[in-house]
């Protein structure tokens, strides 16, 4: 399985004598896996296969998808029954603090990505947002630089809540780059509260500090279960 997206991968199906299956995120594949619309498909023998729609998964953003789309090859490959691959593929669910969805508030989507402990990671739960986002960010200094992600915010990040020892270097780095919707808080608690009292319905609420949970919390695994509980104790 190869993604056909990646230069360097896909030059690795030259130099196998194994069968190449190619997925990809990007282009409509002749032969292999893609995703285009919504929706995954599998091109074979003049044909195009639906496997399954993004809307039909409990995970969230195009890395998903990549990975969806090599894991259905493997199974597929493995003579596993497109029926089960369906069923697993429906009941999967993202793992903990890693772009999770926590639950519904007055019509507003909460996502735990605590684990996104730096720019890098941060950024792919940003592109993964299909609502108006309400960020909440900081923790940590690491001595990361925030240009990227601030830049990946694009029309997608409505709203940015900071918090935590990195809070005034993201704020300067954000308004430097333009984007000046901040709001501070001395807590996550607050934070919460804040990002509940300026979301609409149909919006979305992220987690995804692109830092360290030290100094605040004892690790990102607490940070994530304390805005779980605070997300649930919102009213309904």
């Amino acid at each position: 399985m190869l993604n056909y997206d990646d230069e360097v991968t896909r030059a690795m199906a030259n130099d196998t004598k194994a069968q190449v299956i190619f997925f990809s995120a990007r282009h409509v594949l002749e032969e292999g896996y893609y995703f285009k619309d919504g929706e995954i498909r599998y091109a074979h023998d003049h044909q195009s296969e639906h496997i399954c729609n993004a809307d039909d998964l409990n995970i969230l953003g195009v890395h998903n998808m990549e990975n969806v789309m090599a894991a259905v090859a493997i199974a597929r490959c493995l003579g596993v029954a497109q029926n089960v691959v369906f069923k697993v593929l429906t009941e999967f669910k993202a793992v903990e603090h890693r772009i999770e969805f926590v639950t519904q508030k007055k019509g507003v989507s909460y996502y735990n990505d605590s684990k996104g402990t730096n720019p890098d990671a941060a950024i792919k739960a940003v592109e993964a947002m299909v609502r108006p986002t309400i960020l909440i960010g900081g923790g940590y200094d690491k001595q990361s630089e925030y240009d990227e992600w601030i830049d990946s915010f694009g029309d997608k990040v409505k709203l940015l809540v900071l918090l935590g020892q990195t809070a005034d270097q993201i704020e300067a780095c954000a308004r430097a780059h333009g984007f000046n919707a901040i709001l501070r808080a001395e807590s996550l608690k607050e934070a919460v509260e804040l990002c509940a009292a300026h979301a609409c319905p149909g919006d979305a609420v992220l987690l995804s500090p692109a830092c360290a949970s030290w100094g605040m919390f004892k690790n990102y695994e607490e940070r994530g279960r304390l805005f779980k509980d605070y997300v649930h104790q919102l009213a309904d």
